[in-house]
């Protein structure tokens, strides 16, 4: 059940038959400063309905079997993994039909058909990465349960001061591993756009269709990119759990940083994934025709925030479900030495 009303929120917040996403276009027509506020501010209220499922799946789970209950539940999640799967491919499949679409000069009918699809599957993606972000939870509280009874020789207060500043520093790496994984996204796009433009100057034709274009130079920086920049966010990932965890501070201090992190983590992950899949459908919306269409002002700011959305709902928002489940991990196989 829990799995099924993460589908039926994140389809609520980010497909535009629904009254969400028609406000966020609607912004898009007063510019391009009301369409990130109306956006934000719709990440943030996506947040609340998910985290009331999840605290009543996890809070009756625990009721019904304890901690053999949760994991049961956690398994039901799981059992839905096959559908799930099916959904997440299918938007990258719709969104690159669209481009071999548009690049192949296919008549304006063919192209409507493909956003169309295009709709549906950020709607999908954006359903999948909810799903991950509730299991995670649950995996998470299991994990850590499992953490707790490693170290059952104290119990986490946060009034202790060095445990309140762990819960600060497991906030803190949520928020720093994203903005990294987001600095990283526009740090390669900016190399990509000066190879366009480098190509568009010495090959003039290009523009013309005379010329081909070098797509595998462009392909190249992504791919190169794409391992580089994740190489701090990972190390940031390993290394804090342990250096947290060292004699000097503690295993209470790690837990308190576990806590924190994973509660964090859920809602920036909400946040991220539901705010960026709205933007692009947004847009998506005014590509229908209403609101001035293709070309119109509102269609530009809409186009503003789906490039800003990209990197939420792309990058950082999917890469915050495993950070948390890394992080689970790692201080459990590292309990003993924390001790």
């Amino acid at each position: 059940m829990t799995a099924y009303a993460f589908v039926w929120i994140t389809k609520y917040y980010t497909d535009y038959k629904y009254e969400p996403v028609r406000s966020l276009a609607l912004a898009s027509s007063t510019g391009h400063g009301t369409n990130i506020i109306a956006g934000v501010s719709l990440g943030l209220e996506s947040t609340a309905l998910p985290v009331l499922v999840i605290s009543v799946a996890i809070v009756s789970a625990f009721w019904l079997g304890g901690l053999f209950g949760t994991a049961v539940a956690t398994m039901g999640m799981l059992s839905t993994a096959g559908y799930v799967l099916t959904m997440d491919m299918f938007g990258p499949i719709a969104d690159n039909a669209g481009g071999i679409v548009e690049m192949s000069q296919q008549p304006e009918s063919v192209r409507e058909i493909t956003d169309l699809l295009d709709a549906v599957g950020n709607t999908t993606k954006a359903t999948t990465k909810g799903f991950a972000i509730g299991s995670a939870a649950l995996a998470s509280f299991l994990l850590f349960s499992a953490y707790m009874d490693e170290v059952s020789t104290f119990s986490v207060d946060i009034a202790i001061p060095e445990v309140f500043v762990g819960g600060l520093l497991g906030s803190m790496l949520i928020f720093l591993f994203s903005a990294w994984a987001c600095s990283a996204v526009g740090r390669t796009a900016q190399e990509v756009v000066n190879e366009v433009r480098r190509q568009f100057i010495e090959r003039p034709g290009i523009m013309e269709y005379k010329e081909k274009p070098d797509y595998g130079r462009c392909v190249a920086i992504v791919a190169s990119a794409s391992l580089r920049e994740m190489i701090k966010p990972g190390a940031l990932a390993i290394i804090s759990p342990m250096v947290v965890g060292q004699p000097l501070l503690g295993a209470k201090v790690v837990a308190a940083m576990l806590m924190f992190a994973t509660v964090s983590g859920i809602l920036m992950a909400l946040f991220l994934n539901t705010a960026g899949g709205a933007w692009d459908n947004a847009k998506k919306y005014i590509e229908t025709g209403v609101l001035g269409g293709k070309g119109s002002e509102c269609h530009k700011a809409a186009v503003t925030g789906d490039t800003v959305g990209d990197p939420f709902k792309d990058t950082a928002g999917p890469s915050l479900h495993v950070l948390i489940k890394m992080l689970a991990t790692i201080t459990l196989v590292m309990a003993p030495i924390f001790l």
